[in-house]
């Protein structure tokens, strides 16, 4: 019976499919059973014929009008049941075998078939048709079990790909402003033959910030990408309460400068993760608090557990933000109308890509009278104690 696997190509296995040799076994197996309920019949028979109850051997017996010794009459009655048990049994056999082997070969080629669909998904896989799925449908046995973990690692693939794509694209865009600066800097400063110590100075200057910024511009970027292209986090015992001091401290002198009056209500918000993206998470939200804000201007940031989560929220004055912009501001590289500064335009998507990858989420909502307010809830740590549950 031919095998009606795909032809492989140079390299791959050769010799019997899996359905052939499946069908194989399941054939076999069923012509064991039948030899073995053959033989029992025969034997079944035979020890049937032995205890029927017999007349003295030499008591004659009339069979067909012929005297026949009865001794001779029960040995060849035993005889012949036990040839038509073989004969109607080796039938009976021929025939579950070859319908054990039919059946062995439609079933093995039905159950087989999401096998088939996962080669030849992976076969059409390309880098521009990672949205192919196998999408099983039937019994969840354990080949559609194969096919759904099989359709979960191209959702991660095509996740990884997709955060890789737009990085390129991103970066490509974003880095044009700064390459441009120090390209044009660099032409007009050669292109001038009496340019002094005082304007390459200057030159210099111009330079330096420009690679500054695209150097933060590409560390930002990069962090997007591994924090987007991340499945598992680091469960590390962390209190965002303590995340936030450190993030003080990094603007607290521009802050001070641009005379902006911080207060913070840090209550205990323990939760599982990886201590340095949730600081990081902090850190933007703070950055961003400072650089959009007004001059004179406030800034709220408050920790505590609700609801059996851990909160996260900084609040602060700056230009108004319209509701329906408001969704746009977790874009890359998206800013608000009004909302000016030095950063890149990836705080906010760094800070949602991060709750995502703790399994939390991030919201925002304009402050009445100009700013924004954003909250990050994340799952309270296993095992961590809730204050707000607890009456402290």
């Amino acid at each position: 019976m031919p095998s009606a696997d795909p032809v492989t190509a140079p390299g791959q296995r050769r010799g019997p499919g899996l359905r052939v040799r499946l069908t194989l076994l399941a054939t076999g197996l069923v012509a064991v059973v039948a030899v073995t309920l053959v033989w029992l019949g025969w034997m079944l028979v035979g020890e049937v014929a032995a205890s029927v109850p017999q007349l003295p051997p030499d008591t004659p017996v009339l069979v067909d009008g012929v005297r026949v010794p009865a001794g001779e009459l029960a040995d060849a009655l035993g005889k012949s049941a036990r040839v038509e048990v073989l004969r109607v049994g080796s039938v009976a056999f021929a025939m579950v075998v070859v319908a054990a082997a039919l059946v062995s070969w439609v079933l093995v080629r039905r159950v087989l078939r999401p096998l088939h669909e996962v080669t030849a998904t992976a076969r059409r896989l390309s880098a521009e048709s990672l949205d192919a799925r196998i999408g099983v449908t039937g019994p969840r046995d354990e080949v559609a079990e194969l096919a759904a973990t099989f359709d979960a690692m191209l959702d991660r693939l095509q996740a990884a790909f997709d955060a890789q794509t737009r990085f390129v694209a991103n970066a490509s865009h974003e880095l044009r402003t700064p390459l441009a600066v120090i390209r044009t800097e660099v032409d007009v400063t050669l292109a001038d033959p009496d340019a002094d110590p005082a304007e390459l100075r200057r030159m210099a200057g111009v330079v330096r910030e420009a690679t500054r910024r695209a150097e933060h511009l590409v560390a930002g970027l990069l962090l997007l990408a591994r924090t987007e292209a991340t499945e598992v986090v680091p469960r590390e015992p962390v209190d965002l309460a303590e995340t936030v001091p450190g993030a003080l401290d990094a603007v607290r002198a521009e802050a001070r400068d641009r005379g902006l009056r911080v207060s913070t209500d840090l209550a205990p918000a323990p939760v599982a993760g990886d201590g340095a993206l949730l600081g990081r998470v902090a850190g933007n939200l703070v950055e961003n608090a400072v650089r959009h804000n007004v001059d004179g201007g406030w800034l709220l940031m408050r920790t505590g557990t609700e609801d059996g989560h851990a909160v996260l929220h900084v609040a602060s004055s700056g230009p108004v933000v319209a509701p329906a912009t408001v969704g746009e501001l977790f874009e890359p590289f998206r800013r608000g109308a009004g909302r000016t500064g030095s950063g890149t335009g990836l705080g906010l998507s760094i800070v949602r890509a991060v709750a995502r990858a703790h399994a939390g989420r991030v919201t925002a909502e304009p402050v009445e009278g100009g700013g924004l307010a954003v909250t990050v809830t994340l799952p309270v740590r296993v095992g961590a104690q809730d204050p707000a549950a607890s009456g402290v």
